[in-house]
């Protein structure tokens, strides 16, 4: 009996041979096999639009997902459907950092041959909305710059004595500030913490002012 052909297995069309996945399973390093030029299965799935060998392929063989070949490519640089690069990017997590030989990404590539522009702009679209949700995490996640010494706030209700060791409430104008301030978009950002810094910063010296003004009047 004529030995398999794992490669022409997965190239068939509209599905794989349905002789590949048991020939797989007998032989499961076969799951991982390259050609002379780096070719893999996984490349062979994304370019016929085989979705659920793709899956089968990472999912229960563990075949890297970011396997090149030689041209440093991995499978998402021949993916010729919208469906095949999304299962590759949101469900398998493929590198979509990866560069060929050439200095290009999957998306820069699709550009520079003109091919495939449906698959070209959903990576580029993935790309953008990835990059605006990073940047809107690290905002997020940006941990606000320490107060001045000796100063403690409750931004969201100020109803605390705001500087320690002091027995007083807080001025309403400085209040009302505050309030104004936490309520602005761009309250975590540098710029917003470099002016709350600078608020109250500006409002402990005037209470050390005002203290100096009482030592004086009683001495």
């Amino acid at each position: 009996m004529t030995e398999l052909n794992p490669f022409l297995l997965a190239a068939a069309t509209p599905d794989p041979d349905p002789r590949l996945l048991p020939l797989l399973r007998s032989k499961p390093s076969l799951a991982a096999t390259q050609d002379g030029h780096g070719y893999s299965l996984l490349h062979a799935a994304a370019s016929y639009n085989h979705i659920d060998l793709l899956r089968a392929l990472v999912g229960e063989f563990r075949v890297d997902v970011n396997l090149t070949d030689e041209d440093g490519e991995t499978c998402l640089f021949v993916a010729e459907t919208v469906d095949a690069a999304k299962c590759l990017v949101e469900e398998l997590h493929i590198d979509l950092a990866v560069r060929n030989e050439e200095g290009m990404n999957a998306v820069e590539k699709f550009k520079s041959e003109q091919e495939y522009p449906d698959v070209a702009a959903y990576l580029h679209l993935y790309n953008t909305q990835k990059a605006s949700n990073d940047t809107e995490g690290d905002v997020a996640d940006h941990h606000p710059p320490p107060l001045p010494p000796n100063v403690k706030i409750d931004i969201n209700t100020l109803s605390e004595p705001w500087v320690n060791g002091l027995d007083q409430e807080p001025d309403p104008e400085f209040k009302k500030r505050i309030e104004e301030l936490a309520a602005n978009e761009n309250f975590h950002s540098e710029a917003g913490q470099r002016e709350l810094r600078e608020l109250i910063t500006d409002a402990v010296r005037g209470v050390g002012q005002e203290e100096r003004d009482v030592r004086r009047r009683m001495t």
